[in-house]
């Protein structure tokens, strides 16, 4: 699944919000390393898009800023090329007013010729995505290009769908890229590998051998300077819909008929259809102590900063096999873990440790695979112990790794849409999640540097979370 093919048109890429928070931290380092490592074609501008006016010069001076903080240190001939491609379009873009973006874009388009194709980032809140795809299509910018759009793509099940049908209006499915940065992850894509490429999981990968799925993605991050966009969303909005269930999706779906991107998105939007409605009694949801301290939290809020889940997946493989679902901010540790938990053997002639047998894929940083085996204890007895062999995916020859906005955004480049969900799997994601916004299950308060609410602790039962217990 590396990367086969680089673009080679020209190309205009318009940055929605190029000045926010989340270009600075991923999206602008992502292009830089992108051009560091010639991934992108050899003539393209990228265009920062927002409301205030801001200079071209001043753009570059803030893309030094950013990518000194967050990115490869921009030095050199290569930055001197780079900050070279760089502009900006003030004045904010909508149906009813461009701002100078139609001015700036037809400024590159003379620079890099009639075929350069165009590609429009909205690294934006989710309520800007339908205003800004209406002016797409208003301003003529949507025909032929290809358009992303940031993670959650919508806030409810009826935003969904009208964000959805707004999205449809202007656009060809085939041109929608929405991006969920865990399924670019390189642990994330060797569960296919480890799955379909080995007998050893392939044969058991089914509820007869597995007794539980955890997918646990605790940070010690607070909210940091996203207090506004976090207080409308919510840890079930910014992780559960979206990342811990495209990840669960990759870990229950049926063995796609190849790994083109129409058969990989098939398969994974067609266990989505097997998520069963999630049951308000087993979500526990979570707010950290000093949350509604923060400036610019409502002192009231009751949004959610942590949750868990217990989901069932309806289908035969997985029928009456959990699937522990854990997120939250202030955590003990930060970390991205997949867990298979096998079952017991049975019929052992002794006693086996529980839970010894485990396959575990952290997805954090570089990615490694881990598997927990019983063993004996080295001596004169016959004591079992559980002891754990570990595959540093940094360290596998040849290892290349590009990181999961690097790796996304070169599959918009060239087309590749394997990566990026469907509104099919979206709205049916939305449906699992209903039951629980339509029954609000109250907000317990936890200790920052803690596990979570104790509530929790009960999804798992009679068995345990792997993490923190």
């Amino acid at each position: 699944m590396a990367p086969t093919s680089n673009p080679s048109k020209p190309l205009v890429i318009v940055l929605f919000g190029g000045t926010g928070d989340l270009a600075k931290r991923m999206v602008i380092p992502a292009f830089y390393t992108l051009f560091l490592q010639k991934l992108l074609p050899n003539d393209f501008v990228l265009i920062g898009n927002g409301r205030g006016d801001v200079s071209h010069e001043d753009f570059r001076g803030h893309v030094h800023d950013v990518l000194t903080e967050f990115g490869t240190k921009p030095e050199g001939k290569d930055w001197q090329e780079f900050s070279d491609r760089l502009a900006f379009a003030g004045g904010g873009f909508d149906s009813k007013d461009p701002g100078s973006l139609l001015d700036v874009i037809t400024e590159a388009q003379k620079r890099l010729g009639d075929e350069c194709e165009l590609i429009h980032y909205l690294a934006v809140p989710p309520v800007a995505f339908a205003e800004l795809t209406a002016g797409l299509g208003t301003h003529n910018l949507a025909r032929g290009a290809r358009v992303v759009y940031e993670k959650p793509f919508g806030t409810s099940p009826e935003n969904f769908r009208a964000l959805d049908k707004a999205v449809h209006e202007v656009l060809d499915e085939s041109q929608v890229y929405r991006i969920d940065h865990f399924l670019g992850k390189e642990a994330t894509q060797d569960l296919h590998v480890l799955r379909f490429a080995n007998r050893l999981f392939a044969t058991p990968w089914n509820a007869e051998h597995i007794k539980s799925v955890q997918i646990d993605a605790p940070e010690t991050l607070d909210i940091d300077d996203r207090a506004g966009f976090y207080d409308a969303t919510g840890a079930m909005l910014d992780m559960l819909i979206t990342h811990l269930f495209q990840v669960a999706a990759e870990v229950a779906m049926e063995p796609p008929g190849s790994m083109d991107p129409a058969d990989l998105q098939s398969a994974r939007e067609e266990v989505i259809g097997a998520f069963r409605p999630l049951d308000p009694k087993e979500v526990v949801l979570g707010q950290y102590d000093g949350y509604r301290d923060v400036k610019g939290i409502d002192p009231n809020s009751t949004m959610d900063t942590f949750v868990a889940a217990r989901m069932w997946v309806d289908n035969d493989r997985w029928r009456g096999v959990p699937f522990l679902l854990r997120t939250g901010k202030r955590m003990n540790c930060s970390t991205q873990r997949v867990s298979i938990v096998l079952r017991e053997p049975a019929g052992a002639p002794f006693e086996v440790p529980k839970d010894g047998g485990v396959l575990s894929l952290t997805l954090a940083g570089s990615g490694s695979v881990d598997l927990w085996m019983v063993v004996k204890e080295p001596g004169p007895g016959l004591e079992l112990v559980t002891a754990a062999a570990t595959i540093l995916l940094r360290d596998v020859d040849g290892s290349d790794a590009l990181a999961p906005y690097v790796r996304l955004i070169h599959d918009v480049l060239i087309g590749d849409r394997s990566l990026f969900t469907r509104p099919d799997g979206l709205a049916h994601a939305w449906e699992v999640l209903e039951p629980v916004l339509a029954h609000r299950p109250p907000v317990h308060p936890y200790e920052q540097g803690s596990w979570g609410p104790a509530e929790a602790v009960e999804l798992a039962a009679p068995d345990r979370w792997l993490l923190g217990q």
